[in-house]
């Protein structure tokens, strides 16, 4: 095939890794300025060499004629997230999107492969507007871990340089480390939930605070200067203590309290 219709025939695909990189740059700046969580922490994408698709064809015994119908990953997208929740937040995010279709899912983070290698697959249907008009392509979004980019990398690595054929003692290493990985990951997500306990355990706090303040401030106008004080002082004593059964205990007896001032001054 020349050179010339090669470029033809990935062009589109080129502007479809472009669309789909900016447009999940969008959603991973858009979550971060609102200071909401971003479960996407890295984007790439990719076009097949014509070397590797030759290749390919060669091996899946895939036909020229046939090439942009049966080889699904010509263009690619990458995304990378720091815990495994978040790949499949990530591709609910991506199944809830009208501009991409989804045609098939591969869950190899459940059910990884034999040599170890994890990450979450989802085959699509998308549509880029060429200077012909509109074309429909396949391309392949990837999400996966760190640890999981990481383990990938160099495997794929090591399959180039020995040609498909790597060491027995090799293939076992990248196992091993394949099943430390693993291990890492989950170790992540525990350290991760306890970050997001302590996280909603610190806006509570604030909110309790926050409410606890504004009806002391209200008692000085309804009950005396000196029952304000006493009230004031035990909260600060309450509060340093660092017991939030202690605060929440405090905030409804305080409410109560309240309630009944202003039961007197509207009588």
């Amino acid at each position: 095939m020349e050179i010339q219709l090669w470029r033809e025939i990935l062009e589109p695909y080129a502007l479809a890794v472009d669309e789909l990189v900016i447009k999940f740059t969008h959603i991973q700046k858009s979550l971060r300025k609102q200071d909401d969580y971003c479960p996407i922490e890295l984007i790439s994408g990719r076009v097949k060499t014509i070397a590797s698709i030759v290749e390919k064809c060669n091996r899946k015994k895939i036909p020229l004629e046939r090439l942009e119908e049966e080889m699904t990953d010509i263009a690619g997208v990458r995304l990378i997230c720091q815990f495994v929740e978040d790949c499949y937040v990530v591709a609910d995010m991506i199944k809830k999107r009208s501009d991409i279709l989804v045609v098939s899912e591969s869950d190899y983070i459940a059910e990884p492969k034999d040599s170890g290698y994890r990450s979450y697959h989802m085959k699509i249907r998308y549509t880029v507007e060429t200077v012909k008009g509109p074309k429909t392509l396949n391309a392949e979004i990837q999400i996966r871990t760190l640890g999981m980019n990481c383990w990938s990398t160099i495997e794929h690595s090591l399959q180039y340089k020995y040609r498909g054929n790597i060491p027995e003692e090799l293939r076992n290493r990248l196992e091993h480390v394949a099943d430390e990985m693993v291990q890492t990951d989950r170790e992540l997500s525990e350290i991760r939930d306890e970050i997001k306990a302590a996280r909603e355990q610190r806006f509570e706090e604030e909110r309790i605070v926050n409410d606890i303040l504004l009806t002391i401030q209200n008692l000085y106008r309804f009950a005396s200067r000196r029952e304000a004080v006493r009230i004031q002082e035990e909260f600060f004593r309450i509060y340093e203590e660092k017991n939030m059964d202690k605060l929440r205990y405090f905030a409804n007896e305080l409410d109560i309290i309240a309630e009944g001032y202003r039961a007197q001054t509207t009588s």
